[in-house]
């Protein structure tokens, strides 16, 4: 038996897109020790760097999936 799992659509980009932004935007915030590695100077995230921008968006991504495939379980999103 094998679940079926949502294809790609605009729906499941636009939830892993708020993921990792939402991630981004508390990791921002909660992450005490910062500025180790190259930092990223865009978007005015002054001591915010690369190894901050992998852990925030690899903690998005986790949960992206969680709510696309929870979602896609109960119906919402196909």
């Amino acid at each position: 038996m094998i679940p079926s799992t949502s294809n790609w659509s605009i729906q499941t980009s636009f939830i892993m897109i708020v993921s990792n932004l939402i991630s981004i935007a508390i990791g921002r915030y909660a992450i005490k020790v910062r500025g180790l590695g190259p930092s990223i100077t865009a978007f005015g995230l002054q001591g915010f760097g690369i190894p901050e921008l992998l852990a925030t968006t690899s903690l998005g991504h986790v949960i992206g999936a969680g709510a696309i495939i929870g979602l896609s379980t109960i119906g919402v999103i196909h």
